[in-house]
């Protein structure tokens, strides 16, 4: 009897161990599901007409199909947990600054060995003052209108621009570092597993090294790719197609223009086709901006920043009212009005080395809106345009949105711009928000007495090859560092060194883009470009051989030979031309014909016309 009593007893002990077994395995079981399934009970987005036809749904079911689910992700969650973290200060009539952010972007030292292409950080600001703070947003009081903004002085992040996909330019060739060891892996991976780090998905550690493409050898790059690459074939034909291929035939049949007493020809490629077209432009664009999408990382014009492109140009579209339509029926293009700046502030974690976050984020977008509307899906995404100033936004559209058009800082043909779809967006950073035009202009061209002028940070190793070989060598080459220049700035500050220099040296950084260009335009300087495979902006339509110098990289070391040689009258042409070019890459807060909205955004429409691809 005690026997079979204990028999009974371990019975029961095995069978409670196995129900809480059961029970815990449920348990989990449940979390997890209710783990992947709630954010899909989130609204996302406020509710608004649905404008997809019967007609339309019918036609469009089978893409529809295929869009991922609307809640995988909360891009309004997100973006309200930044409102948290991040506090504005709004004015009426200019956008936001930022007031505070809790904790700063720390530095991102760690190359990570398993992305070791290009890696970078964000550009530098391009008036050196105070360069060794490490405030990421320093507030600054404009002493004259005591209008209140931000700068990103010394934005530490690092902003790696991924070569994603074997690139081949120019002649062919394609050459890899042979610093590395020749056992790492040379496969790269150009689909990206959303839920994978970046260090997981490069698998590779070598470094590729794109062959330099002349300016000749980009042009050519310009025209094949215009010939070859055509946008998707819109699923279903649209009234808006045939205005599309009608612009493009007047475009083609433009009257030659000889005297225009506003452009000049010399500036442009074809100054006829560039007149017809910004005609055709403002005769007949329509652009439809979506609504989805919450402040700060959506709609949140940040106009005080060297990332403020970005910030004017969404600030000035949806104010707009001679392009914008509310009903997206009649638009020929969607804008799609995000912040890469903001982007890469709440949902980068620093010195994580992952910004699959970002990327997401932005995809999570595309499933929202192209479930929603059919807009989208008619033109797998050709037909929408997005304008990113910060380094990382290559990265960030890659695959998501890379069949749009992308207007981007980042014009760098060797690590994923690609010419004649995508548009170079200048980068510019204004001094003065409430007066865009504040300080404009500089010496005359006999009263510039330095040869050539550089400050700023040393980003990159071009910047520091620069400064070995010219910094306090020569009288002539005023080319400083960080602590060199501040030593002379007290009596020359950084604009006076530009409106009074000949040339201004615009090298490399960590990327390509740089605001010290559209600065030098805006001081009279004339521009030296050294960076190879930059495509510098409006590149498809302005001749930046008639108001700018490109150097290659490795003539650094020649580089006063190079200026000297300019003969004066060749010189006064240069600095003429950067005076005549100068209303394309002025903002103003009602902007007028020709400025840098209007060349923006009709570099947009040109690409949309030229890659247009008929049923």
């Amino acid at each position: 009897m005690e026997g079979y009593i204990i028999k009974c007893q371990r019975s029961c002990n095995t069978r409670s161990r196995r129900l809480v077994i059961v029970m815990a395995s449920m348990a989990a079981v449940l979390f997890v599901l209710q783990t992947l399934r709630l954010p899909s009970f989130s609204p996302h987005f406020p509710s608004s007409k649905s404008y997809i036809t019967d007609g339309e749904r019918s036609q469009n079911e089978d893409f529809l199909s295929q869009s991922p689910g609307v809640g995988q992700l909360s891009i309004e969650s997100v973006s309200n947990n930044l409102v948290k973290s991040v506090k504005f200060s709004k004015d009426s009539d200019h956008g936001f600054g930022i007031i505070e952010m809790e904790g700063e972007l720390e530095e991102d030292e760690d190359s990570n060995a398993a992305i070791d292409l290009n890696e970078g950080k964000d550009t530098d600001i391009e008036f050196p003052v105070d360069l060794e703070n490490d405030s990421i947003l320093e507030e600054i009081k404009d002493s004259e209108n005591g209008f209140l903004l931000k700068a990103d002085r010394n934005d530490k992040e690092h902003s790696p621009s991924v070569v994603e996909q074997t690139v081949i330019l120019g002649n062919g060739t394609l050459r890899v570092d042979s610093s590395h060891d020749s056992a790492t892996e040379k496969v790269i991976s150009d689909k990206f597993d959303s839920n994978a780090s970046i260090s997981t998905t490069l698998t590779t550690k070598k470094k590729l090294i794109v062959a330099t493409l002349s300016l000749s050898e980009m042009n050519e790059l310009l025209l094949k790719n215009r010939a070859s690459r055509r946008s998707m074939r819109p699923r279903w034909s649209s009234a808006i197609d045939k205005q599309i291929l009608v612009a493009k035939k007047e475009i083609e049949k433009a009257p030659i223009v000889e005297n225009d007493q506003q452009l000049f020809a010399s500036l442009f490629r074809d100054m006829s086709k560039f007149k017809r077209s910004y005609e055709l432009m403002e005769k007949t664009l329509k652009i439809y901006i979506y609504q989805e999408g919450k402040k700060p990382i959506f709609h949140q014009p940040l106009l005080g920043s060297i990332y403020s492109s970005e910030g004017w140009f969404m600030k000035l579209m949806e104010s707009n009212r001679q392009f914008l339509v509310r009903d997206p029926r009649q638009a020929h293009l969607f804008y799609m009005p995000f912040s890469s700046r903001f982007l890469q502030a709440s949902l980068y974690v620093p010195n994580s080395h992952n910004r699959t976050k970002l990327r997401q984020h932005l995809k999570n977008y595309v499933d929202v809106i192209s479930t929603k509307y059919p807009f989208w899906n008619r033109t797998g995404g050709a037909d929408h345009f997005l304008a990113a100033c910060h380094d990382w936004a290559l990265y960030e559209t890659k695959n998501t949105m890379d069949h749009s058009i992308r207007a981007l800082c980042v014009s760098d043909v060797g690590i994923g711009f690609q010419l004649g779809r995508d548009v170079g967006l200048p980068q510019t950073y204004v001094r003065s928000p409430k007066n865009p035009l504040k300080d404009l202009g500089g010496k005359p061209w006999n009263q510039r007495p330095i040869l050539a002028f550089y400050a700023g940070s040393l980003h990159g190793n071009l910047r520091s090859i620069l400064l070995h070989h010219w910094e306090d060598k020569d009288p002539d080459m005023k080319i400083f560092g960080p602590s060199t220049f501040r030593a002379v700035a007290s009596k020359m500050n950084y604009a006076q060194h530009m409106k009074s220099s000949k040339y201004c040296i615009c090298p490399r950084g960590y990327e390509a883009n740089s605001p010290r260009l559209v600065e030098s335009i805006f001081f009279e300087c004339v521009p030296v470009i050294i960076a190879d495979n930059y495509a510098p902006p409006f590149f498809e339509m302005l001749n930046w051989e008639k108001f700018s110098v490109m150097v290659p990289e490795k003539e650094v070391p020649r580089l006063k030979e190079i200026l000297a040689s300019i003969a004066e009258l060749e010189y006064m042409e240069l600095q003429m031309g950067v005076r005549k070019v100068q209303k394309h890459f002025l903002w103003h807060h009602k902007p007028v014909k020709y400025d840098l909205f209007h060349m923006i955004l009709h570099s947009v429409w040109y690409s949309r016309v030229y890659n247009f691809k008929p049923r």
